[in-house]
Order: C-alpha cells, then structure tokens, then sequence
C-alpha cells in the first residue's frame, strides 16, 4: 500500500505576503497561493496562507519553512532583553567592536552608530582564561560566573545570556562549564555559547554572532513552537524544517538551538532554486534577482554553484555564519518614493504589509514602486492576486501626483516612470558589486527573475547591462518557496588552525578533519538523514601571509600541498587577477555536513502550434520604457502560453500574482518548461 503522505508544503515569508507552494510527488503538480503577512502575529500569517492554498496536511509528509523573523527583530530591535558573560576586563569587546564607521558613512562627521543591542550594565567579567593557543592560564571561577548570571537576572532582568571567552574556539570547557552553571541557577533563561555555534577566531566576531543568537532566540523559539502548534491542530504530524542561510535546511529542533542561521533564509530558498534550474536548463552561469515587497536580493551562481561567504552583515553586526554572497538593497514593490531637496528618492522605507501600498486602500498614504506600476499600466487592478484582490488605481494616481509628480512638475505617468528609473539605478548597482567588482562579466550571464516585481524590472536591467537573456519560471513571486522544496539538510562546522600551509602537519589535519566530520555526522544523524544520504565537504579557508582577506578552497580526501596551494592561486586569479609567491596560511578548516534530498522534478511539456494568440487576453495602453512613451500592449495569460510560442514586446503576460514587463525591442520566447525567455529582439534572431 502507498505511503498516503505524497505532499510537500513550502512557505517563505516576505515583507508583504506569506507564500505558500504545494507539491505533489506522485504527479509533479504544483498549486501556489498567497496570504498577507501579520508582522504582529507572524505565525497567523503562515497558517493563513496554508488555509488559502487548502492543503490536507495530514498528507504533507515534509513542511519546510524561511523567515525573516530573526533578520526583523534585529532590525526592528524587537529582541529579548541580553547580557553578556566574558573574561574579566574583556566586558566591553561587543560595545567597541572594530570601532570602524561603515564605508556609506565615511565622509559624514555627524554620523552615530545605531544603539547597542546589549546595555553596558549588563555585560560581566568573570574570573578565568586561556592564553592564545589553548592552554589554562587562569581556572574559571564558579563563584563569579553565579555573581554575573545574579546581577544580570535578578538585578538587569535580562532573559538571555551571552557566553564568550578569549581564544574559547581552542578549548570550549570554560564556555561550557558557565553555561551549565547559569541553566542550573536560572533554569529559565536561555543561554547562547560562542563555541556551540561557531568555532572560528576574532573574538569580536564571534561575540558578535553569539549576541544576535541570544537577542532573538527567545522570540523564534516563542514562533517555532506557536507554528508546531498551529500545524499540529490542522493534523500535520511530517517533518519539520526550517531554512539556512547559507542554503540547505535544519530540523525545527535544531533551528531552535541556532536561530542565526536562519536569518537570511528567506532569498537562500530562491537561491537554492536557482541552482537547481541552472543545472537543469544548462546555464552554469547564472544572475538571481529576487524583488520582493521591501527588499531587493541579487546573488552570483557560478560554474553551477551560488558563490558563498562565512561571514554577514546584520546592520553593523558581523555573522560568522554560512551565508549565500547576498546583495540586498531596500527596494521593493513597497518602498516609498520620496522627494529630497527635489531629488526623487525610491526606498529604503517601505510600506510593508501593513499598511502597504496605496492603491491597497488599508491606510497606506506614501506613493510606492506598486503605485508605479499601477499608474504605469503594468498591474491590472481587478486582475491582482488572480482577482483576491481589488486594487485602487485611482487612490495610486492621486498620491503619486500629490507626492511626487505636481512638486516635480511631471504628469503622473511621468513621475511612476521616474520611480522605474531610480529604481533601476538602484539595481543596477546591486548587481555590479556581486559582478563587475568581482571580475565578471555580466554580459556572460542569464538573469533569473523572481519575486513578486521581479519580472517587472528585469528585462530592463539585462538591457541597460547587456544581459543576453531573462528567465522567468513559473509562479515567480513564489520562486523562494518552490526553491525550498529543492534543499538538502545542512550543518556547517569549522576550525580556526592558524598555520603556513608549507609548515602545517597534514597528518594532524586530517585528524582535525576527521574529528570535525564526525561532529557532522552526528547532527546529520539527530535530523534522521540515512548513512545513504549523506555526503561530507572538506574546504580550506586559506590567504597569503599578512594578507586581511581570505578565499575559500575545495579540499580532496587526500591532503596534498602542492594541489592546495595550486587552487588557491587559481581562485585568488580568478578573483583578483594575479597569484603571488608569497607563503600561503591556513585559517580554518570547514566541513559541511549534506543530507541529499529529492528535488521537485522540472517536467517537461508537450510543444503548441506556435500561435500565442490562444492566450491573448486584451491589449492594454502602458507606458514602454523601449520608446519611453505610452504604447499599446498585447497582455498573455501565462497559463495558456505553451512551449514554442513566441512573440515580441511591448508585452504583458499576466499570471494573476504577478506580471512580466516586456518592452519593445525584446522578445519572448517560452522553452519546453514552460519559463519564459526574454531577450533583445537581435539576439533573439
């Protein structure tokens, strides 16, 4: 008899909608609703797009789920009251950091760092230390570590604690032994440990990363378990899993214990999607270019695979966590176009969710990138979300010309064009830093277009950058979900080592190896990942002597110098340009743990006749930025367009939650999956 649980459910949250994507495994088949975020009451909002898309979740054998719950508490400093608990004379480690002024505030003298997360009152230095390669100088004191967690409960209120030592990476016991003796005096504060999280050097780092675990720990537990709750009542009893940011997935549990991984784990769905549609389609070089409601997220896939980091940005707070080489700038469909000294400004605020956009008419007042493309003509106002929801154009024309278009002297067409144009701007510096400022060409890429406004910027983005092709998917303001469904269960575990790769001991590395793989497969095994499933990753982080930045490299099973030292050079090439013969030194050593996963099956359609005419729903007046003036566009129902067909711009192909913009100049061709490809009319010939 068959396994009756033949569902997957994946939902992402977004700064505006909660997305929710089903898939069926015996047919391929999948369904896609959306339901607006509750940022008051997060979980609500999953559970009400879960309702909306009417899935039986007794038959969901797999729940995987990305949030920026942790990323938002952070930034909306909505996080638990924290306390730190360090060496005696180190308290003030996290209050100074690198003491640097972010590189967009260089020349501005005025500029004021954003207030700590933790009060300096409560942070305490306790008794005891190692020295820089491990060893005890100092016994931890028992008696002052009870005094810190005292003070910092009783007397600050704080309801989680930090712990990180000087050089802990080396030797956790001092870490460990305060964190056993806070939990057995305060069993209900929750306690982050540096060394249970990170194993790196950079003491300020990994305090850093420490403090933001412990900041939002307690509110993403407070979700998780709501969520569990929430599931387990409409019968869902599957598996679990939440999102990284560094791509892969984690059990619920897990997630739990290590909130900080999740912080970006939102864009890595799409990104893991990406990757997934990059090997099937056979573009190993790939551009991600996810808009959503608030925010705008480029990532470089390389060769086939998305170019990683081990260290993010959170505001001014440094990560040492797995993370995709994101780009993110504050544009979205719900960033709010401004004026500035006459100058029109687009982002970062945004109207969120709540109350959104103008033409939402739920009290939204400031004219945003939505309003645009309604004015613009580009959303059909009694076709959004498939006609779930009414639109009020006239209420988005209004703010638009109050706002922005009569202090400019515009029309209010004008004006929305210009917010496109700004808009682009912005993007087009996004996605240089990941490209041009990393030695690449982007004119040797294709760009994914994904997210809810996605598709309405991107083929005027591969014409200002000379980007040869656009891909579309289907339900692209749902692509990050879809992605989801794609991830495999990853942990990640490192190493500081801190040695010439000429000098190191290559038999002590490998046991170095060996031992962290070991704690791999453990927390593979805690996720119930087969023996069958899983596969172990050995990198090198490695630089040269003196250098600051480092690169990372692909070790074999088999340590050899001389290969090492040769794929170092060949990236640090790529990179940078030239090798050096300078002595190279071995920072860490990294393994990720992978526990492969089935992917959803990109099926393959049957060919149409070629006649798109099927699928014409109306022509529309709409401004066209190839003549930059109002044209008449033919507007396609997606869903009736079929493998074969082509047609050119100016074009709209509505597929109810969101909206492909295609000028005239470029043309659209669909591929036997069905994905939109939008190129210039001449390189389409």
């Amino acid at each position: 008899m068959p396994d009756p649980k033949h569902l997957r459910l994946a939902v992402d949250i977004g700064g505006t909608f909660v997305d929710a994507m089903e898939l069926d495994t015996r047919t391929h088949e999948v369904r896609f609703r959306k339901a607006s975020t509750t940022p008051a009451r997060p979980w609500e909002g999953v559970l009400d797009a879960v309702t909306a898309l009417g899935t039986d979740l007794s038959e969901v054998e797999l729940f995987i789920h990305g949030t920026t719950l942790g990323l938002n508490a952070v930034l909306e400093r909505r996080g638990e009251p924290t306390g730190i608990v360090t060496n005696d004379g180190f308290r003030d480690i996290f209050l100074i950091g690198r003491g640097n002024v972010p590189a967009d505030h260089m020349y501005d003298f005025q500029y004021e760092r954003p207030e700590s997360l933790v009060r300096r009152r409560h942070t305490a230095g306790v008794r005891g230390r190692l020295d820089h390669r491990g060893r005890v100088v100092e016994e931890l004191d028992a008696a002052g570590v009870r005094e810190a967690a005292r003070v910092l409960v009783e007397e600050g209120g704080v309801v989680s604690i930090a712990v990180c030592f000087l050089h802990s990476f080396l030797d956790p016991s001092h870490e460990r032994e305060a964190a056993r003796i806070i939990r057995e005096a305060y069993p209900q504060v929750t306690v982050s440990v540096s060394t249970d999280i990170v194993r790196e050097y950079r003491e300020y780092e990994r305090t850093s990363t420490t403090v933001l675990d412990a900041y939002i720990r307690p509110i993403f537990e407070r979700y998780v378990d709501r969520l569990e709750r929430g599931l387990a009542e409409r019968g869902f009893d599957g598996r679990f899993l939440i999102m990284r940011s560094g791509g892969g997935s984690m059990t619920s549990a897990v997630a739990k214990t290590s909130p900080t991984h999740t912080v970006l784990s939102g864009p890595a769905g799409g990104i893991v999607g990406a990757a997934h549609i990059a090997a099937a389609l056979g573009r190993r070089d790939l551009l991600t270019f996810d808009i959503g409601g608030t925010s705008l997220d480029a990532c470089v896939i390389e060769h086939g695979s998305p170019v990683a980091a081990y260290e993010a940005q959170l505001e001014h707070f440094p990560l040492l966590i797995p993370t995709y080489d994101i780009r993110t700038i504050g544009a979205g469909g719900g960033s709010i176009a401004w004026l500035e000294r006459g100058l029109l400004k687009v982002g970062p605020q945004s109207a969120g969710a709540d109350p959104g956009p103008v033409c939402y008419g739920r009290g939204g007042t400031r004219p945003t990138v939505t309003d645009a493309a309604v004015v613009l003509g580009y959303v059909d106002p009694d076709r959004f979300l498939s006609g779930a929801m009414e639109l009020r154009a006239d209420a988005a024309r209004a703010a638009l010309d109050e706002q922005v278009a009569g202090p400019l002297g515009l029309s209010p067409e004008a004006a929305a064009a210009g917010v496109f144009d700004v808009l682009l701007a912005k993007t087009v510096g996004a996605v240089r830093q990941i490209t041009v400022e990393r030695g690449h060409d982007p004119r040797g890429f294709s760009l994914l277009a994904f997210g809810g406004a996605g598709p309405l910027l991107a083929p005027l983005l591969a014409a200002e950058m000379g980007i040869g092709e656009v891909i579309v998917p289907f339900a692209p303001s749902g692509f990050s979900a879809w992605g989801m469904l794609s991830a495999d269960i990853v942990d990640d575990f490192s190493r500081t080592v801190m040695a010439t790769l000429d000098d190191a001991d290559l038999d002590g590395l490998e046991t170095v190896f060996k031992g962290v793989e070991a704690e791999a497969v453990a927390s593979l095994e805690a996720q119930r990942v087969p023996a069958g499933r899983m596969v172990l990753e050995r990198q090198f982080e490695l630089r040269y002597l003196g250098q600051e930045h480092s690169l990372i490299v692909t070790a074999g099973r088999d340590l050899d110098r001389d290969a090492i030292r040769r794929a170092f050079e060949e990236t640090h090439a790529a990179r940078y340009g030239h090798a050096m013969d300078n002595r190279v030194q071995i920072l860490n050593l990294r393994v990720r743990g992978v526990g492969r996963t089935d992917r959803p099956e990109l099926v393959v359609r049957p060919p149409g006749d070629g006649d798109a005419g099927r699928a014409l729903l109306a022509r529309r007046d709409a401004y066209d930025f190839g003549t930059r003036a109002t044209a008449s566009f033919a507007v396609y129902d997606r869903a009736l367009l079929e493998p074969g067909d082509a047609f050119d711009g100016p074009a709209l192909i509505d597929e109810g939650t969101s909206t492909t913009v295609v000028p005239s100049g470029q043309r659209v061709e669909v591929e036997e999956h069905g994905y939109l490809l939008v190129r210039l009319v001449e390189a389409a010939s």
